[in-house]
């Protein structure tokens, strides 16, 4: 420990003492000024920013949280309308595939069918125009013959009338 006197010298000399006289005062001084209140209140009033700001930081927290469940939430419906958007356009996509074929076979069977009836047409129309050359051969031929056994007038009406009822006869 300290010594406050040393051997033979008077306590007042010593520097100790009146380091310790010095202490004592300036407690005292730091006592009357309410120097401990003055540091109680600003510890006090520390604490109480401290508490402030914790409470804010809950608060910012609990918010946080609220937007991030509304943010995910939203996230979620987005996701949903998106699928149901996608899954509609399969939808219409498939649908117009399907008319599109239905569509396609429908112009394949009328146009296979206009190329049936042309082709039909085009066979009658050469039946009739083989009719109508073996008919004009015939008659030609049967006025030739005729005409080459009859001889006079009765012969010549004989043919054009026959040659007549022949054509209405074959066609």
């Amino acid at each position: 420990m300290l010594t406050l006197a040393v051997a033979g010298d008077p306590l007042w000399m010593n520097p100790t003492f009146w380091v310790g006289v010095s202490f004592a005062i300036l407690i005292g001084f730091a006592l009357r000024a309410k120097v401990p209140a003055m540091i109680t209140q600003a510890l006090d009033e520390r604490a109480t920013g401290i508490k402030r700001d914790i409470e804010e930081a809950r608060r910012l927290r609990e918010e946080a949280e609220r937007l991030l469940a509304d943010y995910k939430g939203k996230h979620a419906a987005a996701e949903n309308e998106a699928k149901a958007i996608v899954d509609n356009a399969r939808r219409e996509a498939e649908a117009l595939a399907a008319e599109t074929r239905r569509t396609l076979k429908e112009t394949i069977e009328r146009r296979t069918k206009m190329a049936e009836d042309k082709i039909a047409r085009a066979e009658a129309q050469a039946v009739a125009e083989v009719r109508t050359a073996a008919v004009d051969l015939a008659t030609g031929a049967a006025e030739r013959l005729l005409a080459a056994k009859m001889t006079g007038q009765g012969g010549a009406t004989l043919i054009d009338q026959s040659i007549r009822d022949l054509k209405g006869r074959l066609n």
